[in-house]
């Protein structure tokens, strides 16, 4: 039996077949997709190295994670996602802002999310799930470096020694440990990423 030969497909289909992707990357990286809240901050110095920052108070919830740091991340944006989507007295939905960040601390790592400007220690809804704490971070001045691409350990270390380079030329002294800010979704492409690195720097 003979077959017909199969017909490639129509410019029109794979238009329509595009259409999904393309239209989803175009919303990614339209203004309106990064209209998200973040902390209030004052540019005070800018280099093609880092930018020196002074940053307002704001509200954190965040989860120690014993590690390693990717599975730090996936487990801790779990538990702090359900404490913004209802796991808190009141059963409040708050709304997700950015970034999320990451800290090596003792006995693992910090994943934290910054809460809504609203919220202070006063009035933030309190998490139901004992891993879950709240914390108020004062004003700060940072040291931020900003690059795209993949939330790898090679790039944040490469990154790292490239702000801590740029940091000790302009003569500033830096204390605790760097925080990885990771201000776009996983489905984002890394080329389109905004990722930063803060050191905090001594006034």
């Amino acid at each position: 039996m003979l077959r017909a030969a199969s017909l490639p497909p129509s410019p029109t289909a794979m238009l329509q077949a595009l259409a999904p992707p393309l239209l989803l990357l175009l919303l990614l990286a339209s203004p309106a997709a990064h209209a998200i809240e973040e902390p209030d901050f004052v540019v005070l110095q800018q280099s093609e190295a880092f930018e020196l920052r002074q940053v307002a108070p704001y509200m954190v919830a965040e989860v120690v994670h014993p590690g390693p740091r990717e599975q730090a991340d996936g487990d801790s944006f779990r538990l702090l996602f359900r404490y913004i989507s209802g796991a808190n007295r009141g059963e409040r939905k708050i709304e997700m802002t950015a970034p999320v960040t990451t800290t090596a601390a003792a006995g693992g790592y910090v994943t934290a999310f910054v809460l809504p400007r609203q919220f202070g220690p006063d009035n933030a809804p309190q998490p139901t799930d004992p891993r879950v704490t709240l914390r108020a971070v004062p004003a700060e001045l940072l040291a931020v470096r900003r690059f795209s691409g993949r939330w790898t350990d090679a790039r944040f270390g490469e990154e790292l020694q490239r702000l801590r380079s740029a940091v000790a030329e302009a003569g500033l002294k830096v204390k605790g440990e760097p925080v990885l800010s990771r201000f776009d979704p996983p489905m984002m492409p890394p080329f389109l990423r905004r990722n930063e690195i803060w050191l905090r720097v001594e006034k």
